[in-house]
């Protein structure tokens, strides 16, 4: 594929003289994914609790939720497209500053009364929109900041774990005071910082897409690249069941389970046990980089029916606790040995388009699978529903580590 050059893309990893991980640009862009992680964390529980708080139904609640997701779901691989045509960096930067303002408006809007319903739907389409534009940058800038690709993949999973868990609980207990609208105002702080971070960057020239091609055209390639390579289809179409069968239904099946019987306060602290299980797993993959990725990461998820089976089998918390630990190593080694593959096996021309499909495949089934486990457990049972998921989740490890492509390909060599 023919490329063209663009002054403030970045055409390799960093120098040679720089540290494999914590190089300067790498401090940048941690404090900004970072920042708008804390932002991102937090808005759903703030928005959710904070319509409840103010008299609103759960549908109300519930329709805000789809307005917020919708448009990222529908709009990712459009970003990939635009961050590869106008830099990930600039992607990024418009996406924070809009997120900020949105986030200012919200602010208001909460502080002040919401009169109409649609002026918060129509931001959180905006904020929604605004993430999709940053998703794929996101991926892409990764290779382009550290050497050590997958200990840096390491450093930021550990810190979306550590805003996964602290973003909603200091949006909750900001709610339950009454101060919905501080929580916007925090939210627009961190986005602020994010892009002054990645303002900061100081990149070189990177690969992209020639010049006079068209949107659709590079759609297209970005399809056609990814159609190629049998291990990246393959893999999305494997988690694509997951997804829908597994991954999606199990949240809100085991909440119904586990909040009657326990308590919402043991439900927490399971959910607080997964995050501590995600940072060991960051830690984990920081340290150990396997010659076959994606066979160890397979591997890992094998842990992943540990989890709905003890609830099955009425594990007492103690024990779901210990089992969440595990899970979340698991699927966070996965997670960073199949971004790390992403990242280093594809071009960077078309990185950012090639991400953007397999978050449209991967991520976008989840909201299926959560949408259909309550017919689900209305027609089959909250124990057959989870049951099913034990089943997947172990043909998900089996499958990723019998075909062929996904079980060989090798490791790339961190950059010297």
């Amino acid at each position: 594929m023919t490329s063209s050059q663009h002054p403030d893309r970045p055409a390799d990893a960093p120098p040679a003289g720089e540290p494999a991980i914590w190089s300067r640009n790498f401090q940048y862009y941690f404090t900004a994914r970072s920042a708008g992680l804390l932002g991102w964390a937090m808005l759903p529980v703030a928005v959710s609790a904070g319509l409840l708080s103010a008299g609103y139904g759960v549908s109300t609640a519930g329709y805000s939720m789809a307005f917020l997701v919708g448009p990222f779901a529908g709009l990712v691989l459009f970003g990939g497209v635009l961050a590869d045509r106008f830099t990930a960096r600039r992607m990024m930067i418009a996406s924070d500053l809009a997120n900020l303002t949105t986030h200012v408006l919200l602010s208001v809007l909460f502080i002040h009364g919401i009169d109409r319903l649609w002026h918060l739907y129509a931001l959180l389409m905006v904020a929604g929109t605004a993430n999709a534009m940053f998703q794929p940058g996101a991926s892409s800038t990764v290779p382009l900041v550290a050497r050590d690709v997958q200990g840096a993949n390491g450093v930021l999973r550990i810190s979306e774990a550590l805003t996964a868990l602290g973003g909603p609980a200091l949006a909750g207990v900001l709610v339950g005071v009454g101060a919905t609208g501080w929580v916007m105002v925090i939210s627009a702080v961190a986005y602020g910082t994010s892009a002054f971070c990645l303002f900061a960057l100081r990149l070189g020239a990177v690969p992209a897409p020639p010049a006079g091609d068209s949107l659709w055209h590079n759609l297209v390639v970005g399809w056609h690249e990814f159609r190629s390579r049998n291990w990246l289809w393959g893999v999305i179409v494997i988690w694509m069941f997951f997804a829908v069968l597994s991954w999606g239904p199990q949240l809100s099946v085991a909440a119904g389970v586990i909040v009657p019987a326990h308590g919402a306060t043991a439900f927490g602290l399971l959910n607080c046990a997964f995050g501590a299980g995600t940072v060991a797993g960051g830690v984990l993959a920081i340290r150990y980089k396997p010659v076959r990725p994606l066979a160890a990461g397979a591997v890992a998820m094998l842990a992943y029916p540990l989890y709905p089976l003890g609830i099955v089998l009425d594990w007492p918390v103690w024990l779901l606790a210990a089992a969440q630990v595990v899970v979340g190593v698991g699927i966070t080694f996965w997670g960073v040995m199949w971004a790390t593959t992403v990242q280093t096996q594809v071009p960077g021309e078309v990185l950012n388009r090639v991400h953007a499909y397999e978050v449209a495949g991967s991520v976008g089934m989840f909201p299926v699978g959560s949408a259909l486990a309550g017919p689900a457990v209305g027609a089959f049972g909250t124990d057959r529903v989870l049951e099913v998921g034990v089943v997947v989740a172990l043909l998900t490890a089996a499958a990723l580590l019998t075909v062929h492509p996904i079980r060989t390909l090798g490791r790339i060599p961190d950059r010297a």
